[in-house]
């Protein structure tokens, strides 16, 4: 399948969930605090290269990717090469810095739910909504066990996999994810033309 083709597929699967968290964001009135980006700066974030694979498209495609790939192979940090502090003495506090690119652990995080041992759903999110946000937090959990319509990380990362098996399943930290997806739109162009009505600007 070629990487336009890949790109669209992994958009669509985005818009779905946009719409979803939209949804599930009015019903419990849940929210991220404006401006924090503390779950960003986690330094053990994994992902899959497929979900940043249109991040990494749009920068081919403005002639940028070979020199984000080798900021990114010089880069020594842990956490998400993207997401940009507002300052060095305030690092949870910032944005990203592709906000419409980023991936999909990044849009699951705060409004999607897993299975805990006992076979219940349990919203994955911060310390943050969990205290600051405590009681819509806990209705909301009460809730989704009760039919409200959840995003659920396992189904999105498993319609993730259908679009790219390997690219899908591969799980890396989230710098490494980065690498992985521009190196891998680079490799599949280096032969190929540029895609339908774009020049050769990479």
């Amino acid at each position: 399948m070629s990487i336009e083709k890949r790109v669209l597929l992994v958009e669509a699967l985005f818009s779905k969930l946009e719409l979803e968290i939209i949804s599930f964001q009015k019903h419990t009135k849940l929210s991220c605090v404006a401006g924090c980006g503390k779950c960003c700066t986690n330094p053990e974030i994994d992902a899959s290269p497929l979900e940043f694979l249109p991040w990494a498209f749009h920068l081919y495609l403005n002639g940028t990717a070979q020199e984000v790939l080798n900021k990114l192979q010089k880069n020594k940090k842990a956490t998400c090469f993207i997401y940009a502090p507002l300052s060095i003495m305030d690092k949870n506090t910032g944005s990203c810095n592709d906000y419409k690119y980023r991936g999909l652990i990044c849009r699951l995080f705060g409004f999607g739910a897993n299975k805990d041992k006992y076979g219940q759903y349990r919203l994955a999110t911060c310390k943050i909504i969990k205290e600051g946000q405590k009681e819509a937090f806990e209705k909301s959990n009460e809730e989704i066990n009760n039919g409200l319509s959840v995003p659920i990380f396992t189904d999105y990362y498993m319609n993730l996999s259908q679009i790219d098996f390997k690219l899908g399943n591969l799980i890396l930290p989230i710098n490494k994810a980065l690498q992985f997806a521009i190196e891998e739109v680079l490799q599949y162009y280096s032969y190929r033309p540029m895609p339908n009505g774009f020049h050769n600007c990479a």
